[in-house]
Order: structure tokens, then C-alpha cells, then sequence
């Protein structure tokens, strides 16, 4: 019985031959022990370490005359449930996601409801891999186009004290860059600054991150966050430095440094740069020139900021928060 092949009693004059699979072949040296040592079941699952129940189980399928009856069965429901939903909602979910490739059910539902589809998360979910399983919807391909760089040391600034906690937009805003690579030899310099409480971002990029540079860049958070900035948190890097301290102290913003080797110190903005990378940056085949670039950037931005769903937000845009929470904002020309 050990070959792979195994003759059917039933038709064996015929010389037909029943290919089983190694479980069912398993099971036929069950059956003919059993028989071989006179029915005794109990010696049967002793010597082959099974309990009764499954060797009573397979002895009462078992037929003589078919072998294939050792084979397992299928699992697969008779009555397969069926999609509840419309082809208008199919399309509607697949032309969002289309529109937003990296955002999944959570993110898809409020947009949905404010179109006027009455439909749960589960069923976006649903929806999303049977379009999936129908190879309607593909998924983007993965780029790896950024690479962090090393802390250095950093003499100036102040570590945030213990007690300096954040509670109101702008009291704490969380600033850091990323090295973007969008092809060989192409190295672009991203600034993204992350408001703590409202997840409100605000995104540059240019062709080296410099002190000047992160003061013009300071220079823009300060018109495009919708609320007054008190305290800006950065890492030791060198374009944090210098001119960049010298315009937070004098515009009155406090500025704290990490310790070295704590990027989870600054884990909004850090969330924050993957959520642009993987959103926008993985996502772009325009010019990468850096007028185009920052103009498509920009209305990325806003995007973000007014219409994509924040999870921590409780589905609401950043906008909406602060809307809900009555901070007075200021909204900016690109707004």
C-alpha cells in the first residue's frame, strides 16, 4: 500500500488504477489492519496513534468498493453567500479607491456616507476583495524611495520638559525631514511638520535641507497651520540648527531637541512621513521638478487636511477637528 498508486478492487480486472493522496492512503492502512487483526479497533488506534472517534468516523465512510470514498471531503458551504450589494456601490467604492489607493475600508465608509451611501465598514471591506479576487481593483506596487539619515549630536535648543504637555492645536508641533529618492540619482529634501492634537500637516520639499532652508520652511508653517504656533519639536539635525533656532527664538516659538537615537520621541511626525511616502510620493508619476513637484505636494496637503479621514481623529479630516473643537483658525489661500 506504500506506492502511489493504488489498485481499485472494484475494477481491478479492468486494470484501472486510483491515484490517492497520501492521507487517504493513510487511512486505507487503517482499514486493512483492521481487517488483518480481526476487527479489533481498539488495537487498530493503538498501534496507529488515532483515537476511536476518528477511526469510527472514517469506518463508517469507508466503502470497499471504492477506495476514493477515503479521500476528504470538501469543505465549501452547498449555498455560498451571495454579494448584498449594488453595482453603483461596487463602482463608487472602486472609484474612491482608485482616486486613493493606499486608504482601506476605514478611511472609504465617511466618504461614502457623504455621498449618500447608507453602507458599514465590513461591507466596504467586502466589497474591496471581491473587486480584488475579480482583478478589478490592483493593488499599487511597493517603491522604496526614501532612506533615513543618522542623528548628530546637537548643542543648542532644549529637551522638552516633563510637565509641557500639549493639549490645544499648536501647542506642540512635531517638524522633521525625509530623504526622497524618486529615481537614481535624484535626492530630494521633504519637510513635513505634523500639529500633535489636530493631525494637521503642512508639506514642503526642496533640494537640500539646510538651515536657510528649514527657516523658509518655517516661514510657510507659520502661514499654513490655521492656528498660532507655540513650540516646535525637532530631531539633532543640522538644519535645525543656527538660522532655524535664531527665527524660532525670534518669533517666539519655543523649540525643543530630541536626545539622540529617540525617533519614537517624535512618533506623529515620523507616522506622518510614511503616511506622505506611501500616499503621494509612491503614488506620483508627474515632473519631478521642484515647482511641479511642490504644487502637486501642496494639493496633496490639502487633501489631507480637508478630505481624507483620520483614524485617530475618529474618521473626521483635521479640518473637521478643529471645526468640532472650536479652535478659531485662520484659513490659509490655498484652503
Amino acid at each position: 500500500m506504500d506506492q502511489k498508486y493504488v489498485v481499485d478492487r472494484q475494477t481491478k480486472a479492468l486494470g484501472r488504477i486510483v491515484e490517492l493522496s497520501k492521507a487517504a492512503q493513510l487511512r486505507l492502512k487503517w482499514m486493512d489492519f483492521y481487517r488483518t487483526h480481526g476487527g479489533n479497533a481498539a488495537l487498530t488506534c493503538r498501534h496507529f496513534g488515532i483515537s476511536r472517534q476518528t477511526f469510527y468516523r472514517w469506518k463508517r465512510r469507508f466503502d470497499p468498493r471504492h477506495i476514493k470514498s477515503l479521500e476528504a471531503r470538501p469543505r465549501r458551504p452547498k449555498r455560498v453567500r451571495q454579494p448584498t450589494w449594488s453595482r453603483d456601490l461596487s463602482l463608487a467604492v472602486l472609484h474612491l479607491r482608485e482616486q486613493h489607493p493606499r486608504w482601506g475600508k476605514y478611511k472609504l465608509a465617511p466618504l461614502l456616507h457623504a455621498q449618500g451611501w447608507q453602507v458599514s465598514v465590513s461591507m466596504v471591506g467586502r466589497v474591496l476583495a471581491h473587486l480584488r479576487g475579480r482583478g478589478v481593483l490592483k493593488e499599487p506596487l511597493p517603491a522604496v524611495i526614501s532612506a533615513r539619515k543618522r542623528s548628530v549630536p546637537r548643542p543648542y535648543a532644549i529637551r522638552k520638559p516633563k510637565e509641557y504637555q500639549a493639549s490645544q492645536p499648536g501647542d506642540l508641533v512635531q517638524v522633521d525631514t525625509l530623504d526622497v529618492r524618486p529615481v537614481p540619482g535624484v535626492v530630494l529634501k521633504h519637510f513635513t511638520a505634523r500639529d500633535v492634537i489636530s493631525r494637521w500637516d503642512v508639506v514642503q520639499i526642496y533640494s537640500q535641507a539646510t538651515a536657510p532652508t528649514a527657516t523658509r520652511f518655517l516661514d510657510s508653517l507659520l502661514v499654513r497651520m490655521p492656528f498660532a504656533i507655540r513650540a516646535i519639536q525637532v530631531d539633532g539635525g543640522g538644519e535645525f540648527q543656527a538660522a532655524f533656532e535664531q527665527a524660532c527664538q525670534q518669533k517666539g516659538i519655543r523649540l525643543f531637541v530630541l536626545p539622540p537615537r529617540s525617533p519614537k520621541l517624535n512618533g506623529h511626525v515620523e507616522r506622518a512621513q510614511r503616511t506622505h511616502t506611501e500616499e503621494f510620493y509612491e503614488l506620483y508619476d508627474g515632473d519631478l521638478h521642484l515647482m511641479p513637484l511642490n504644487q502637486a505636494l501642496q494639493d496633496w496637503e490639502r487633501t489631507y487636511n480637508t478630505v481624507r479621514p483620520h483614524q485617530a481623529l475618529g474618521y473626521l479630516t483635521p479640518k473637521q477637528f478643529l471645526l468640532q473643537s472650536r479652535t478659531t483658525i485662520k484659513v490659509s489661500p490655498m484652503y
